[in-house]
């Protein structure tokens, strides 16, 4: 189990984080979101002890240790391989950082090329990958080792979606052994699909959070989706309905002044006909970050 308390970081006169607090246990996918520079990569150097801060961060309830870094895996945004190595000696070299010895690490290098579908051999120099492979390789570099704790920043940038579920399942794999990660991603599709638990950071500060669901439901299930014969003017006279919006496919997206207004919006919609689409939900994570993002928070 992480916890963060009271974790707050200062360069200069700038507040980087300002009084975050999270836990996080095992078998459990946290979320960071936030705008760039919202505090995400200072929480994660804090967390790595890459830089000094205030407040309290434990791993089992008991301070950071080498140890515990020994058992962390960390995927930088930023990637960090060697051109000049093979891929087998940078994921060696990589996990002989984190005391496992070439004899224990090489066997599994085979299989995991395999499993992320590496188009390379391991004899073959990062330089000569394409960057989607390279990022592939990180991702093994940081998984190899089996780690119990495992932060990923962005680590599906730049994928297409089959390699980015191959990774995604990876990540899956890991919480089904009952590794604690915390993911960041700026896409919030990625963060509602794998994570558990979210908190969102503006300005250094936590605005919200809690389960993903608990999180969308703080807004209300005030939007509609349907299908129907009712053109677009005659969706915006129904009750409740402050905007509608044109969808693909015939869909139409009605937002509502209140979230217990749906039944009376079904009732003035349907006359009690079938229709083919009726589904009422809160906004999705996007829709949230992107009002939140744009709101002040002081």
């Amino acid at each position: 189990m992480l916890t963060v308390q009271h974790l707050s970081k200062k360069f200069d006169k700038v507040s980087a984080l300002r009084d975050v607090n999270f836990t996080i246990r095992p078998g459990e996918i946290m979320g960071l979101i936030g705008q760039n520079g919202a505090g995400k990569t200072t929480t994660f150097h804090s967390i790595l002890n890459f830089l000094n801060y205030d407040g309290t961060i434990t791993w089992q309830d008991q301070p950071l240790t080498e140890k515990t870094f020994n058992a962390i895996g960390y995927l930088p945004e930023e990637r960090s391989l060697l051109p000049k190595m093979t891929i087998e000696q940078q994921i060696v070299y990589l996990a002989k950082l984190k005391n496992r010895p070439a004899k224990e690490i090489k066997p599994q290098i085979d299989q995991w090329l395999k499993r992320f579908d590496v188009q390379g051999k391991k004899t073959d120099k990062i330089k000569t990958l394409s960057k989607g492979n390279q990022q592939k390789v990180q991702l093994i570099c940081t998984l190899i080792h089996q780690p119990q704790l495992i932060i990923l920043d962005e680590p599906f940038s730049g994928l297409d979606p089959v390699n980015a579920d191959l990774l995604k399942n990876a990540v899956l794999d890991a919480k089904k052994r009952d590794a604690v990660i915390i993911f960041s991603s700026h896409d919030m599709s990625n963060v509602e699909e794998i994570c558990d638990s979210l908190i969102m950071l503006k300005k250094g500060k936590v605005i919200l959070s809690g389960s993903i669901d608990s999180v969308r439901d703080s807004f209300g299930k005030t939007e509609i989706f349907c299908k129907t014969t009712k053109s677009l003017a005659e969706l915006q006279q129904l009750p409740h309905v402050k905007t509608v919006e044109k969808q693909l496919h015939g869909q139409y997206l009605l937002r509502i002044d209140d979230e217990k207004s749906g039944p009376e919006v079904f009732a003035a919609l349907t006359h009690g006909k079938y229709v083919e689409e009726f589904r009422q939900q809160p906004p999705t994570l996007d829709e949230i970050f992107r009002m939140e993002a744009g709101e002040q928070h002081e």
